[in-house]
């Protein structure tokens, strides 16, 4: 029965490291996709679009592992609770790497010599180096099991917000020609997937303090948290509304 305990703890542990590999593949994706942005290099932009294998491949691992575990160890509380959000986890980190193929997908789009406006490629860049920086901190967050690094999150996620809304804005005002239009509504769909990044580091914050606190937290916009108990907008029975539940589930 000893081993076969060890066994089961090394495979849950195997599991997050796995998604932590992952998110650090997703750290490069987003580094090397902003510099294809920057200097308009359409072959970096292929490897990035290549790489996103390795992407799926621990996505896949992840989520193959997490099935087994269900199946064939039964865990409760604390280990249920890390294993259901690592699964979660996994779907989050593949659709930021996805979300990296879609900006290189779109590079060759504008041509050789677009119509480049540094107004609009500053901040998207800025964008791409605030996406980077969540997926980084909400890496640490799941590593560290750190809720208030989790929640910081969304201190970073208002900015790229706010900077996707400046460059839509941008869009509309400088598209004074047919080309420049063009590079311009690509730019937003850029700019849209750099947010989505964002969006799905954040989800990863929440899915951290899940595991912590054992209530399902809601991170808003403006920095606000609401939880609430997985099965509903109660609190399980021997808790009170805020708090952990009794048994730790």
């Amino acid at each position: 029965m000893a081993t076969t305990r060890s066994q089961y703890r090394q495979e849950l542990q195997q599991l997050e490291a796995a998604c932590l590999g992952a998110l650090d593949l997703v750290v490069r994706q987003v580094e090397r996709v902003t510099e294809a942005l920057e200097h308009q290099d359409v072959e970096l932009g292929t490897f990035v679009i290549a790489d996103d294998d390795r992407v799926d491949g621990r996505y896949l691992e992840v989520n193959q592992g997490a099935l087994s575990l269900f199946a064939l160890q039964a865990p409760v509380a604390g280990d249920l609770r890390l294993i259901a959000s690592l699964m979660h986890v996994a779907k989050h980190f593949e659709r930021m790497g996805d979300q990296c193929v879609n900006i290189a997908k779109l590079i060759p789009l504008t041509g050789n010599d677009p119509p480049r406006r540094d107004e609009v490629l500053k901040p998207i860049l800025r964008m791409g180096v605030l996406a980077r920086d969540e997926v980084v901190q909400c890496r640490q967050a799941l590593e560290l099991r750190d809720v208030e690094l989790a929640h910081d999150i969304v201190r970073r996620d208002q900015e790229l917000n706010a900077l996707n809304r400046e460059v839509f804005r941008l869009a509309i005002e400088l598209g004074d020609d047919l080309d420049t239009r063009e590079w311009l509504m690509t730019m937003t769909m850029v700019a849209r997937a750099f947010e989505r990044i964002g969006d799905n580091a954040v989800d990863i914050g929440e899915q951290v303090a899940f595991v912590v606190e054992g209530l399902f937290p809601e991170f808003g916009e403006r920095g606000e948290v609401r939880r609430r108990a997985v099965s509903g907008n109660d609190a399980p029975p021997g808790s009170t509304p805020g708090e952990p539940p009794a048994d730790g589930l």
